[in-house]
């Protein structure tokens, strides 16, 4: 029989599934430990079923592409194997018995950070003991990868594919890195570039980092739900899966590759207000409207709380969160939720220092104000620039923009534009014309007055965008 130490611990785990649950992770486990039951019956007592790596691994592979790349898998492995059961020799069985996957759900899905950390230690590296940035900078790496891997492969990416979104690859390193500079040692330094990968970093600054960093406990989460298909179709206690990626709409059918790599738009999404969180909407790109400053305005007038990406000639990417409905008009808006970021070659959220309100500009066709699309700093001195005579652009940041603390984000100071996209983010406003019925022309007499002057006053119905059905674009 379990020792009592072992049974009860085990209990306790067990109950903090509720009963749908606990019979999900029986299943599971059944499924896994049926496909090694033989082996496993000869080397355990009484035929007690174990998993093995060869079991997870075989899981995966029973499908034509798996839901989850190799070295996770092993990773997850080398996580249940680490699980302490009392009386037994940790560690040395290269089998995982029910309590040790059990547990192991536990604390990784419900757990605490204490819990999660010495499986997570495990997982970054088999040996236990302080551990090197280089190991924890591959460990995020893959943990990205496989979430960005199993939401294609579950087709949870609610509108967002592969082909329609900048290629991942560099979109993974980005967050890594971002993720990693927050680590922080001791003494409270956080060390950078080749330094931060030879660090040895030891259990109590990885937990510190675990804790402050809720990404890593997120996309574990993500992994074990949507690999393993475990718990994923039940109701959870936690919404924080819920909108890790926010609903796409308006880019299906239209042979348009965002800006945007899938690691950015989860990243981006999380800094956004809550509400805001679950949709985006493609208001204006470039290569569908055109680069005309005019039809910018027009697309994006009114329509709400909206991000705006730009790509420079040298390829850096990054934009800016604008907190309410763009106006055309010569002073500031927004409020303090605006932000500025990188995408790349890095990936950053700048937020707002309190130093002044300049938080976003639009103006047109004024002799006495500049003319443009504007975000943190001030005249002249943006953090983020579009000049109306579109094309034309700067951010400029000796040595940081003094709304965001933001450096500069563009290759060179003075840029020239590539490509651009504005999302529409959470519900469209009442006012913006819903369903269609509505161009933008119709409630905006500044975007009318507007294209007038461009002398393009009476092709305003070619403005309508098509009507998209609020069916998801899954």
């Amino acid at each position: 029989k379990m020792g009592n130490a072992e049974s009860n611990a085990y209990q306790n785990h067990l109950s903090r599934f509720l009963p749908e649950e606990q019979s999900d992770i029986d299943g599971l486990f059944d499924t896994l430990s049926g496909s090694s039951g033989s082996a496993g019956a000869k080397n355990a007592k009484a035929g007690k079923k174990t998993v093995t790596l060869a079991a997870l691994q075989a899981r995966q592979s029973a499908h034509t592409r798996e839901p989850l790349p190799e070295p996770m898998t092993a990773r997850l492995y080398n996580g249940m194997k680490s699980i302490d059961l009392p009386g037994k020799s940790s560690g040395l069985s290269e089998q995982v018995a029910k309590e040790q996957f059990v547990i192991f759900m536990s604390n990784l899905l419900k757990g605490n950070a204490d819990e999660k950390i010495s499986i997570i230690m495990r997982m970054i590296a088999k040996t236990g003991g302080p551990l090197k940035g280089k190991q924890i900078q591959e460990f995020t790496e893959d943990l990205i990868t496989s979430v960005v891997h199993v939401l294609s492969y579950r087709k949870e990416l609610k509108g967002w594919s592969l082909e329609n979104t900048r290629d991942s690859s560099s979109g993974v390193k980005a967050l890594a890195s971002e993720l990693l500079s927050e680590l922080k040692l001791p003494d409270g330094t956080k060390p950078v570039g080749s330094q931060l990968l030879e660090t040895n970093f030891d259990q109590s600054v990885i937990e510190d980092w675990v804790y402050r960093v809720p990404q890593i406990s997120v996309f574990l989460s993500v992994v074990i739900r949507q690999g393993l298909h475990v718990l994923h179709s039940l109701p959870d206690q936690t919404n924080d899966i819920l909108n890790l990626v926010p609903h796409c709409k308006g880019i299906k059918g239209r042979g348009v590759v965002s800006l945007f790599d899938i690691p950015a738009i989860i990243y981006i999404n999380s800094h956004l207000p809550a509400e805001m969180q679950h949709k985006w909407q493609l208001l204006f790109s470039s290569r569908l409207h055109g680069e005309s400053f005019s039809q910018l305005c027009a697309h994006i007038v009114n329509k709400g709380p909206c991000l705006v990406i730009i790509r420079d000639l040298d390829g850096f990417l990054f934009g800016g969160f604008a907190s309410h409905s763009w106006e055309v008009k010569p002073q500031f808006q927004g409020d303090n939720r605006c932000f500025l970021f990188s995408v790349f070659p890095t990936l950053a959220v700048y937020t707002y220092t309190g130093y002044n309100d300049h938080y976003m500009y639009l103006n047109h066709g004024q002799q006495t104000m500049p003319n443009g699309l504007g975000m943190g700093g001030q005249h002249g001195y943006f953090g983020l620039w579009i000049d109306s005579d579109y094309g034309k652009g700067h951010s400029k940041a000796k040595p940081r923009c003094t709304t965001y603390n933001s450096p500069q984000l563009s290759a060179k100071e003075d840029f020239t534009l590539d490509a651009m996209e504005v999302w529409a983010v959470g519900d469209a406003p009442e006012s913006a014309g819903r369903k269609g019925k509505k161009s933008i022309l119709d409630v905006d007499p500044q975007a009318q007055a507007l294209l007038e002057m461009a002398g393009k006053s009476r092709q305003s119905e070619g403005l309508r965008e098509p009507v998209e059905e609020d069916e998801d674009d899954d």
